[in-house]
């Protein structure tokens, strides 16, 4: 099957995929099966799902991406500009992992969560647009305001929702609410 015809993109996704397809076709699982599951497939909820496109702007809610490793995977999947909301609980992270993607991909930084003071110390320098907001709302409205057409909104935290939120779900599900009420 062509990389298209997968349910899920993006990088690691495709990766994911070719990995599981080997490994059904190494214990015997038939070609078709394969084919059908990768074409049925859906993602895990709050993990890189797109809620909407609005004038153009694709709004990812990635909210399960609670430490920096599935951040950088996340940001890794966008070849154009992001506008990056992240922030929330630290849990002792080490934001400097993610500078180098963060150059490369991100246009707007928006810091969601009570003190985002480590995550701004990291960024600014780098980061020309950085926004603080302790309401998803607030944080969605201001990214659609500044987005243009080919941007994406991401929602990736790189942090546990703790400060705000119960926990990654409720977060995801702010962050889709915001998205529908644009």
């Amino acid at each position: 099957m062509t990389l298209e015809e997968l349910s899920v993109q993006g990088i690691s996704n495709t990766h994911k995929s070719m990995a599981a397809s080997i490994a059904e076709n190494l214990i015997g699982i038939r070609k078709e099966t394969i084919k059908q599951c990768m074409s049925d497939f859906h993602n895990e909820e709050h993990r890189l799902e797109t809620v909407a496109i609005v004038a153009g702007i694709e709004f990812v809610n990635d909210s399960k991406a609670t430490n920096v490793n599935t951040s950088w995977y996340s940001l890794e999947e966008y070849n154009h500009p992001v506008i990056w909301i992240a922030g929330g609980t630290d849990n002792g992270n080490d934001y400097a992992k993610l500078l180098d993607i963060v150059k490369r991909r991100v246009k707007v930084l928006i810091c969601l969560g009570i003190n985002n003071t480590k995550i701004i110390e990291t960024f600014s320098p780098f980061v020309k647009t950085i926004v603080e907001t302790t309401s998803m709302e607030d944080a969605v409205n201001y990214a659609y305001s500044i987005g243009e057409k080919g941007d994406t909104v991401l929602l990736s935290p790189a942090c546990a929702s703790f400060d705000l939120y119960a926990d990654y779900k409720e977060r995801g599900k702010a962050f889709r609410n915001a998205v529908q009420n644009l």
